[in-house]
């Protein structure tokens, strides 16, 4: 099993999902939540997100063929989740707007802000091109920045200013765009062969 890590795998894996979960670009909406109702349970907010995360990584594609969807059209469905992500980071504008949470702690942040859609698309894409354990080791790195994220949300909003969460978002939004067109690019193929 350890002989299966792979550095590469797991910062290619962990750059990919950093730029979907893009919690440096999601400071603004933490620090939205914590105004609202207080106190945001980090610890809870980040372990449940993993759970959510590990659990669909191996169960995803059994899921999927319960409801039969067959991964390629999935990630080519993902590919367009990305796409539009990607688009409101560069943009600056917001497509899906959701109901006010009136919690913060597992359901506004876990899911669907950690572990949203575009996460768990981006989990069964990368199942097919890396092993298990690194797309794990992947998983914990970002969960442990997320953490870090949750938790000195306040400290980095004023270290970094409007204007410096604003380029870091636009940034992450054309990486996140690339990756959107190669997912699509590499699963569109396999639909129609």
């Amino acid at each position: 099993m350890w002989k299966l890590l792979n550095v590469r795998e797991i910062f290619t894996a962990g750059m990919i999902l950093f730029a979907v979960i893009d919690i440096i670009g999601n400071i603004p909406i933490i620090i939205d939540l914590r105004k609202k109702v207080g106190h945001i349970q980090s610890e809870k907010a980040s372990v449940v997100a993993g759970v959510i995360m590990i659990v669909f990584l191996f169960l995803g594609k059994e899921i999927l063929n319960l409801i039969g969807i067959d991964v390629n059209s999935f990630a080519v469905a993902g590919a367009f989740i990305l796409f539009f992500l990607a688009l409101e980071m560069i943009l600056g504008i917001t497509l899906y707007k959701d109901d006010e949470p009136e919690t913060a702690s597992i359901v506004p942040l876990a899911f669907p802000l950690i572990a949203g859609a575009g996460t768990m698309t981006t989990l069964v894409s990368l199942q097919a091109e890396f092993e298990a354990i690194n797309i794990i080791a992947a998983i914990l790195i970002n969960l442990i920045f997320v953490y870090i994220v949750l938790k000195s949300s306040a400290k980095i909003e004023s270290i970094l200013g409007s204007q410096g969460i604003s380029v870091i978002r636009k940034v992450f939004g054309v990486i996140l765009l690339a990756i959107a067109v190669k997912l699509f690019a590499a699963n569109i193929q396999s639909l129609f062969s």
